[in-house]
């Protein structure tokens, strides 16, 4: 397997929320502090920025075409160069939140995370308090379904196993949770520890098409971590940045790992002295990626 090699100088703040989009073969995501989303053509190195009204949190792909878009209170549709439609609002009752991860789920449903809002209007770090974000499912006709109690700090990854399980993360907490998840009765129960590491911290996922886990590591840990469907520890993918954020296989064969970073919290001389931070790097697999899932 090929060593981590940089793919583009993003500059991003907060990268987050990849996904390939296997018709056009190409890449997206979001800058969440830096308010834009990126489009990326690995092939010949096509690049677009397009500026978002909020802070954009994730972004996913839709069945009728363009992308369901998390900003920071509300789940958007979008289509490249038109504006962010209101599709649902998980916390209408809570305006000291905001989204973090979301991800289309298997069945076309868009499941989204909420914390604590941790930015402030200067998009400079704001300290967090409390532990009170939660889990929602978002169907595709608008209806919102709150999964979990509001107990998480910082929710990040969502992945779902082929039989029938839910993993999960709080960055807060430096754990990967495992839940049962019943597709009919669109319910989470019975939570229980997938994974906890003494790698930094864990932050977005992707799986391939065996169910091994690629959870990145992010506050230092220089490193996306490979786990076995059952969370053992397989191995870890050293990277040239410090704070990967996260991650989603694509290419034409879905063989290669491409990794978003972040540069949040940094002071000008540290980013001087480390310009790679917020970059977008890639990883040459022997493993076949699972493809993106679409919303609708």
């Amino acid at each position: 397997m090929a060593s981590a090699r940089l793919v583009l100088a993003a500059d991003d703040v907060v990268g987050e929320s990849i996904i390939w989009a296997p018709q056009e073969a190409q890449l997206y995501w979001v800058d969440i502090v830096g308010s834009r989303i990126h489009r990326l053509d690995p092939a010949t190195g096509a690049h677009r920025l397009w500026e978002t009204p909020e802070l954009p949190t994730s972004i996913g792909l839709r069945r009728s075409g363009g992308f369901i878009v998390g900003l920071r209170q509300r789940v958007t549709f979008w289509q490249p160069d038109g504006p962010f439609e209101t599709f649902a609002v998980p916390e209408p009752d809570k305006p000291g939140n905001r989204l973090n991860e979301g991800v289309v789920a298997p069945d076309g449903s868009f499941w989204v995370g909420t914390m604590q809002d941790n930015i402030n209007p200067d998009r400079s770090p704001k300290d967090m308090t409390a532990s009170i974000g939660a889990l929602y499912r978002i169907a595709p006709g608008g209806n919102v379904t709150q999964l979990t109690d509001a107990d998480f700090g910082i929710t990040n990854t969502m992945v779902w196993t082929d039989d029938g399980r839910f993993i999960t993360a709080d960055t807060l907490k430096n754990t990967l949770y495992v839940y049962d998840y019943d597709e009919r009765a669109k319910r989470l129960s019975n939570r229980r520890i997938f994974a906890e590491l003494d790698r930094a911290l864990p932050d977005g996922s992707a799986r391939d098409a065996a169910g091994s886990v690629y959870n990145c590591r992010v506050v230092g840990g220089s490193a996306v971590a490979r786990l076995a469907p059952d969370g053992t520890l397989l191995g870890y993918l050293d990277l040239p940045c410090a704070s990967p954020t996260s991650c989603t296989f694509g290419g034409p064969e879905l063989k290669t790992l491409y990794v978003t970073s972040s540069r949040f919290g940094l002071t000008e001389d540290e980013r001087r002295a480390r310009p790679q931070e917020g970059s977008l790097f890639a990883i040459d697999t022997n493993w076949t990626g699972a493809a993106s899932n679409v919303f609708g």
